[in-house]
């Protein structure tokens, strides 16, 4: 059974972004992702991973690794960065949708000053990995974790995952198993479940989502400004300092990914099933959530998932936003570093 560290009194259900949703969708009309467009992304990156499939890594003259590519079993090519001692504790970094691994950016400088070594990727589709246009399911992100993983040697792995990237923590811990990894953290992930099922009765609809899509389609570029700009960081809320380098460093990442591989995304972070894979994490896991995610509420992820891991442990951060390890980095890397250390 887990145990719980802090649990703030009152915590409830928040909404999602879904006015922001409704928006784009209301002027979606007709737009539709054609697979002419997908191909074209295909073509333009075949090139990358044709040069990148052997490579693997690129090793820097004073023993540590450099920023490269892993190939994937499709030959797709994941873009990773590895900072570090090679000898060192290895921590690694899965970020969120529609975001890639500079999202990390607080937390790796701060591990890597710390003695770790610290290791990011671009989920495929998001950032400079190559934007397919299949793949872009938890089956095969967690694949390429593996890729990743295995091509650098890593061995007790410590993963963190944020949102979507606590899913794929979760699926790849599920699906390959724990020999490899030490600890884990899920932060605002999107585990169990976070659709409205028969299973899932508090779930969120799935209309939700289709707003999302709506939204992406129309106009990808307002969508991904609307996002962070409101709920992503809690910049909605009254008496919240808002950071306009944060709402445009979000933006950059975003716009920097596939379309056709964010559109997909959203079903696999929103209906993908993880309540197995949680049950088979045999490491002791620290699931850390802001009581005020608007985009993953807590009563239907972290207090469900706290419960399903064997070595689970429930941490609640009263009034943190999703997007906690930007807006409170401080607090969030101290409490990755005692857990890390326990």
């Amino acid at each position: 059974m887990p145990s719980e560290e802090v649990l703030a009194p009152g915590a409830t259900r928040r909404s999602l972004i879904v006015g922001a949703a409704a928006a784009g969708a209301a002027v979606a009309g007709s737009t539709v992702i054609g697979a002419a467009d997908a191909n074209a992304a295909e073509r333009r990156h075949a090139g990358d991973a044709a040069a990148h499939k052997s490579e693997g890594k690129r090793t820097m003259t004073n023993g540590k690794t450099e920023d490269g590519f892993v190939t994937a079993k499709d030959g797709a090519s994941i873009y990773y960065k590895d900072w570090g001692p090679r000898d060192a504790q290895t921590v690694m970094f899965h970020h969120g949708w529609p975001l890639t691994a500079d999202d990390w950016d607080a937390q790796m400088l701060f591990f890597l000053n710390h003695g770790y070594r610290v290791v990011a990727h671009d989920r495929r589709g998001h950032g400079r990995s190559t934007q397919t246009a299949t793949g872009n399911e938890m089956n095969t992100y967690a694949d390429d974790v593996l890729a990743v993983v295995a091509g650098l040697g890593l061995k007790t792995v410590f993963h963190v995952g944020h949102s979507t990237g606590g899913g794929e923590v979760a699926r790849y811990l599920g699906r390959h198993g724990t020999s490899r990894a030490g600890k884990a953290a899920l932060l605002g992930a999107v585990p169990p479940i976070m659709v409205k099922t028969e299973a899932n009765p508090g779930g969120l609809p799935l209309e939700v989502f289709d707003g999302f899509r709506a939204a992406l389609a129309a106009n990808r570029a307002q969508f991904f400004r609307d996002i962070p700009t409101g709920p992503f960081y809690g910049f909605n809320r009254d008496g919240a300092k808002v950071s306009q380098g944060v709402i445009d460093n979000w933006w950059r990442q975003g716009m920097m990914g596939g379309t056709k591989a964010h559109y997909d995304c959203i079903k696999a972070f929103s209906e993908t099933d993880f309540t197995e894979d949680l049950k088979k994490i045999d490491i002791p896991v620290l699931v850390m959530h802001g009581d005020d995610d608007q985009i993953v509420p807590i009563a239907d992820s972290a207090l469900l998932s706290a419960k399903l891991l064997p070595k689970g442990t429930l941490k609640v951060y009263k009034g943190f936003p999703h997007g906690m390890a930007t807006t409170h980095a401080e607090t969030i890397n101290a409490d990755l570093l005692a857990f890390f250390k326990a």
